[in-house]
């Protein structure tokens, strides 16, 4: 049997790193700054959908302890009191205790199957539970990287404005010395009150953006939330395996990937079950008897102490064709199995490649934005400086203004769509706790 991979992810949210205590009761958002494994720490222990897929699996876990009973002898205790009633009289008391046991010898492999498909299952919950807590992380993930890109939007629209109050400082400037006319004051005007529009939209969208990573971490929407920034170099060249090495992993990791063969494993006994069903089964049993019966009473002759022991055999003969449409039935399910898992498998590798592919592009989109960000910042510096000895006119500064805002939303969205990026990969291929592990890692070197 394949180790079950979720086990150790599972148990992160609890030690790994360092549960507040109360977290899950609690109604107010930690007032220090968090990290991104401290927010995914704190949602994991919150969230209402992981916790029901984790008792899901132990609903799983539990119904396969019970099918070991199957291996272990069935033993019952039965007591009884009487009062018989005859010709208007009521007799005496009678008593009587039994205790039976059996246990089942040889069943061609039957019980054996039906274990297995409990343990199957039991492992196809498991790797559920863990595609939900990876599903949940990267959906954290995103909102965390979502509301970094909002909040550096506010950062540039902030920056910006400064540069729009300062070209409308300069237009005043030189139009009360006579150099310039009153349209390029205008022009200032306009272009100063559309950054301030752009800076109570950019507020308004990191609200949106923190509302949104507060509602998955179960708090109210309304509450104030810090969380610390990412490392400013990521995403190098080099930071992710080959096509093939990420395929090799999938196969390895995946959940889902694992949760279909176990769901074919399970087809498969569950089968197999089905077609043993039909043949014989030896079974040992047993019991002892007390009985206490007043003398006139019918049977009082009989032995206050019996018991017997002996062996049956049993067979089903004819049930209707109901066992042989439940051999078909479960033949039928053990090839849909199999093809459920193909599928999966297929689903799985264009994943991992579009995942692959999306990352290696925002690798090279993040290098072009930075490149469009210094040129945009350079060209918005000499035309502000050309402006002032009246070598370039209010409109080139204008343009030049609006190109800098293009590149610095542009530049900050393939920023954190990198990492959004990194992490789809690593939900991919099933190794998302490796990717937290590597943001907790890069917030202590930062340190």
């Amino acid at each position: 049997m394949r180790k079950l991979s979720f086990i150790l992810f599972c148990l992160a949210p609890l030690y790994a790193f360092g549960v507040t205590e109360g977290c899950a009761t609690r109604t107010t958002v930690p007032s220090e700054r968090l990290n991104l494994p401290q927010v995914i720490d704190l949602g994991l222990c919150r969230n209402p959908q992981t916790a029901s897929a984790y008792l899901s699996y132990e609903s799983a876990r539990f119904s396969k302890n019970a099918g070991y009973a199957n291996y272990l002898p069935n033993v019952s205790l039965g007591a009884n009191a009487s009062l018989p009633y005859r010709n208007q009289e009521w007799g005496d008391w009678s008593y009587g205790a039994s205790l039976s046991a059996s246990y089942l010898i040889f069943d061609f492999g039957k019980r054996l199957s039906d274990q297995n498909q409990l343990i199957d299952t039991w492992r196809a919950a498991g790797f559920d539970y863990d595609e939900t807590v990876q599903d949940y992380v990267y959906g954290l993930i995103g909102a965390y990287y979502s509301l970094l890109n909002a909040d550096a939007d506010v950062k540039s629209a902030q920056m910006l404005l400064s540069v729009a109050k300062t070209a409308h400082e300069t237009a005043s400037k030189k139009f009360k010395a006579g150099s310039v006319a009153k349209a390029d004051v205008l022009r200032a005007d306009t272009t100063l009150a559309s950054r301030e529009l752009d800076l109570e939209r950019a507020k308004n969208n990191r609200e949106i953006a923190k509302g949104k990573l507060l509602a998955q971490l179960s708090f109210s929407a309304d509450q104030a939330l810090e969380i610390a920034d990412l490392p400013s170099e990521i995403g190098t060249p080099g930071d992710t395996k080959s096509l093939d090495e990420l395929l090799e992993i999938a196969k390895q990791k995946r959940p889902d990937l694992l949760r279909a063969s176990a769901n074919k494993d399970a087809a498969w006994h569950r089968r197999n079950s089905a077609f043993l069903k039909n043949l014989p089964s030896i079974s040992a049993s047993g019991s002892v008897s007390w009985n206490n019966r007043p003398s006139e009473t019918y049977g009082a002759g009989m032995d206050e102490i019996s018991g017997s022991i002996g062996i049956r055999a049993s067979m089903p003969i004819f049930a209707g064709f109901a066992n042989m449409y439940g051999v078909r039935s479960a033949q039928a399910n053990y090839e849909r199995a199999i093809e459920q898992e193909r599928s999966t498998s297929d689903n799985a590798s264009l994943d991992v490649f579009t995942a692959y592919q999306n990352y290696k592009t925002a690798q090279k989109v993040l290098s072009q934005t930075q490149t469009l960000l210094t040129s945009a910042t350079e060209s918005e510096r000499v035309t502000a400086g050309m402006y002032r000895v009246g070598r370039a006119t209010m409109l080139d500064w204008q343009t030049a203004q609006s190109e800098l805002v293009d590149a610095q939303k542009q530049h900050n969205a393939a920023r954190y769509d990198l990492f959004t990026k990194r992490a789809a990969v690593a939900l991919s291929v099933g190794e998302i706790q490796a990717e937290v592990e590597k943001e907790q890692n890069n917030e202590k070197e930062s340190e």
